[in-house]
């Protein structure tokens, strides 16, 4: 957080002042934080028609050349080479201790030719970490400046449809490039269907307009955007995983195919196979308060005989859940669902439920 002076602004942030958007401030940006329909309501909009998100705090480098996927795969524990054009893959950067710098999607556009999508937070610690891994590989990173939109729900194919939009054919975690300075992918941050369309600014106020014919379309803000990921069980960087935390504590192993941890050629990788073989004494899960009260981030958990056992990394209320949703760390042997321990909240002990996730169903494009 910031002051509203050091802040740095949207490329559209004209068009959120004009929809009477409540601002704050979010990794160095003045973000749209609610609208006028409110958070509740947004949330509950993305879930049963189309909302739009302006994600232009994020972070897209274009990684070209005859070693681009060398780099990636030296970078991230993943094949590059192996993913075929058009498709996308959720990894990570790890540390030398396996640590989680910054979750990312990298996507294939072309044999040499790559999108990496990176967290607004993290964006100049990753470029930095990605050029020094870059040095001695025969490739080019740019980091561009691009609005990036989000439209996600159920309708959101449709709108596009009829916007005239190529690319609604696109499978889920498939992407391409539709027209010069364009990147777009099917994907998204909120469980259900939607698309990222990274776009010039003078095309995304041309796209924008065109959006905002369709009545579906409502604008939603980082506030309603945190509760539809927290409810389909989502991380965000910085709070549910960052580098004090490994792929295996935060249950993202699935992330990494056995053949590149076989390979090990990824920074990270000697530590993550020590990890693997030695099993987490701790563990990611799913956390459902008694009741209507929120337990939110940072809040210390217990068991019952009041030894400290985990904490929470996000909190809220879950508008399509019904109740409080929340996700965090407890020690392996009280991850188990239906497991109980304690939030402290306000001097309180609240009961909380260990509880699968995602806490609302995915309704991602399948076919």
């Amino acid at each position: 957080m910031g002051t509203e002076d050091n802040l740095k602004q949207l490329p559209l942030d004209d068009l959120h002042k004009a929809a009477n958007a409540r601002f704050g401030g979010f990794a160095g940006w003045s973000m749209p934080i609610t609208y006028p329909l409110g958070v509740m309501k947004e949330h509950l909009h993305t879930r049963e028609k189309a909302g739009l998100f302006d994600i232009s705090h994020m972070q897209l480098f274009d990684v070209a050349g005859p070693q681009a996927a060398a780099l990636l795969s030296r970078a991230c524990p993943l094949d590059a080479s192996a993913l075929q054009t058009g498709q996308s893959k959720y990894t990570f950067f790890l540390n030398d201790k396996a640590g989680i710098l910054d979750d990312l999607i990298v996507t294939r556009l072309g044999d040499e030719h790559f999108m990496v999508v990176a967290n607004a937070g993290n964006a100049a610690a990753d470029e930095a970490h990605l050029r020094g891994v870059a040095k001695g590989f025969d490739c080019k990173i740019d980091a561009l400046d691009r609005v990036f939109l989000a439209i996600q729900g159920p309708q959101a194919v449709n709108v596009l449809r009829d916007t005239g939009i190529a690319g609604t054919d696109l499978a889920f975690m498939n992407g391409f490039e539709p027209k010069p300075g364009w990147f777009m992918s099917r994907s998204g941050y909120t469980g259900e269907d939607g698309f990222e369309i990274g776009l010039p600014e003078a095309d995304a106020r041309v796209l924008v307009e065109k959006l905002f014919a369709d009545e579906r379309v409502a604008w939603i803000g980082l506030a309603a955007r945190d509760s539809l990921r927290l409810e389909a069980g989502l991380c965000l960087h910085g709070h549910d995983i960052t580098p004090d935390y490994d792929p295996v504590d935060a249950g993202l192993l699935w992330a990494i195919a056995k053949p590149v941890r076989e390979t090990a050629g990824f920074i990270g990788a000697a530590a993550l196979l020590a990890k693997i073989a030695t099993g987490s004494v701790k563990k990611r899960v799913g956390l459902k308060p008694d009741g209507r009260q929120p337990v939110r981030t940072d809040a210390e958990l217990f068991d019952a005989d009041g030894n400290k056992v985990g904490l929470v990394t996000s909190g809220g209320f879950g508008p399509s859940a019904g109740f409080p949703v929340a996700m965090g760390y407890v020690s392996k042997e009280l991850s188990a669902l239906g497991s109980k321990v304690f939030a402290e909240v306000r001097g309180n002990r609240v009961p909380v439920d260990i509880h699968s996730l995602p806490f609302t169903p995915h309704r991602y494009h399948k076919g």
